[in-house]
């Protein structure tokens, strides 16, 4: 957990530094390590000052994108996963192969024909844009992860419920999707986790308009051009963590319940 926290807290003390701080450990106590007078003017310059034409709307967007194709790709991987785990027709392992092959097909690889491709059918710096792309890397893990996740739970408990009158839609809503709420919340939260992250889509793919978080930072610059803007991106990387916290916390009962599902048996 030291490991773990530990650059976490070096990023929020940098947030909390002045230009000062980072450039004189004289300011600074604990080895260079906490500042002496922490300040939220990093904060101020990212959400009220001059980086925030470029860092809202890079939030923004990233919340969008990401919710947006986290969505679409359970959605869509929760019913292709429930007929690979329930139905056997031909092309089955077929489609499991090629979705495992896409999730380890280089990211760099596809950025250059989506851009050209992208670029003469209009696509380029939009929302869609990004999604579809998204819809690639998430898709393929989600497939995966609920597959395994549908093979687990009783084929018998969704019969019994067929005896009983229900249809074939209704043993699924109301039988298999509760089971499965673990496994769904799991794989939503690591194809979330997966979008909000990426950088090569989104500093390729996008100018300025549909530009995501992980490129804007890139784009800081400081008060002249000898100065780095360390500080401000220090408060943004602080900042595009606690979405990512705040879900972990929401629901790390159904996540960890999805991860060690079928883990003891029994």
């Amino acid at each position: 957990m030291i490991w773990t926290l530990l650059p976490l807290v070096w990023i929020f003390a940098l947030s909390l530094k002045r230009d000062s701080a980072l450039s004189d450990p004289g300011y600074n106590r604990w080895g260079n390590f906490w500042p002496e007078d922490p300040t939220l003017k990093n904060y101020e310059l990212i959400f009220s000052g001059s980086a925030k034409d470029l860092f809202v709307p890079a939030l923004v967007n990233s919340i969008v994108v990401c919710l947006i194709s986290t969505v679409i790709s359970v959605v869509l991987a929760t019913f292709c996963a429930y007929a690979l785990a329930r139905l056997d027709f031909p092309g089955k392992r077929i489609i499991l192969t090629t979705a495992l092959a896409v999730s380890f097909f280089p990211v760099i690889a596809m950025v250059t024909p989506l851009f050209n491709l992208w670029r003469q059918i209009g696509l380029f710096d939009t929302i869609p844009g990004l999604i579809i792309p998204y819809l690639a890397l998430t898709l393929p893990l989600s497939i995966w992860t609920l597959t395994a996740f549908f093979q687990q739970i009783p084929w018998e408990m969704e019969q019994a419920a067929q005896v009983d009158g229900a249809t074939s839609w209704q043993a699924f809503r109301k039988v298999v999707a509760p089971l499965a709420a673990p496994g769904v919340f799991t794989t939503a939260i690591i194809a979330f986790f997966t979008a909000w992250n990426d950088f090569v889509f989104a500093i390729t793919l996008t100018s300025e308009n549909a530009r995501t978080v992980p490129a804007a930072l890139s784009f800081f610059t400081g008060a002249s051009q000898f100065v780095k803007p360390t500080g401000a991106i220090s408060a943004a990387a602080v900042v595009v963590t606690i979405p990512v916290v705040i879900l972990v916390l929401l629901f790390q009962r159904r996540i960890v319940a999805g991860l060690t599902s079928g883990a003891v048996k029994g």
